[in-house]
């Protein structure tokens, strides 16, 4: 659900692009106006731990714009979905609009902060899945705290105003190429605890020049989002994705 780029570092942007759909820059200034696309192809589409392509590939792809003396950013980001069907509803797609402003408080902290809107075309649910949240996020180096907070229903949870995310986590250089990623988040479900729960990610990304490939493993340590077909969409796995940005 979110996602563009995560430039950290190139490669770690392209990695990360696949799994999480929050936008973070990189800390270098940028030319006053630029503009970036990026496509990839992941083996299942895991958001929040929780697999929104009913532990199926998907196909996703952006288009960003960020004004570099000032920080501002917008931009645009799609991905494949089954999850809406999966809930009775219609609709294949997710369609992220974001933007927002990034910078730096200190040499070493940085900051990024921002609105998201999740829309889901002809989803058909009740409440309707279209999801808004603000953000705020502090960067330390290649370890970040992250924090979002819905001003809609989550994701067609009924009375689920005011949920939110909290992400933590570190993107870190290995050398040749490398970069380990680490990530905890904790996902509150306002007025409906049994949908709440932690999610974990341990993955390595790999800049290949052309294209960037990266394989995680990631589990939501929850029972309450299944399949039709009764499969745990939290379920521990190995996702692989490639993905590039040019």
């Amino acid at each position: 659900m979110k996602c563009t780029i995560k430039q950290c570092a190139a490669a770690v942007g392209l990695a990360v692009l696949a799994f999480t759909g929050v936008p973070v820059f990189a800390q270098e200034q940028p030319a006053e106006h630029q503009v970036s696309y990026n496509a990839a192809v992941t083996s299942d589409y895991r958001y929040r731990g929780l697999s929104q392509t009913r532990l199926d590939p998907a196909l996703q792809g952006g288009v960003d714009y960020v004004h570099g003396p000032t920080g501002w950013y917008v931009g645009t980001w799609l991905s494949t979905i089954k999850w809406t069907k999966d809930l009775g509803g219609d609709g294949n797609i997710e369609w992220d609009l974001y933007g927002g402003k990034r910078g730096q408080l200190t040499a070493d902290v940085s900051y990024d902060v921002g609105g998201l809107y999740y829309f889901y075309p002809d989803n058909g649910l009740n409440p309707r899945a279209n999801t808004f949240e603000l953000y705020g996020r502090l960067g330390f180096g290649p370890a970040y705290v992250k924090y979002s907070h819905s001003t809609t229903n989550l994701f067609g949870t009924a009375d689920s105003k005011r949920s939110g995310y909290l992400d933590v986590g570190a993107d870190i250089d290995a050398g040749n190429g490398f970069i380990v990623n680490l990530h905890v988040g904790r996902q509150r479900v306002e007025n409906n605890s049994a949908f709440s729960y932690t999610d974990y990610k341990v993955g390595v990304t790999k800049d290949l020049g052309v294209a960037s490939l990266s394989l995680a493993w990631i589990k939501a340590n929850t029972d309450a989002y299944l399949s039709p077909e009764g499969k745990n969409l939290g379920k521990s796995a190995a996702v692989l994705s490639l993905s590039k940005t040019f």
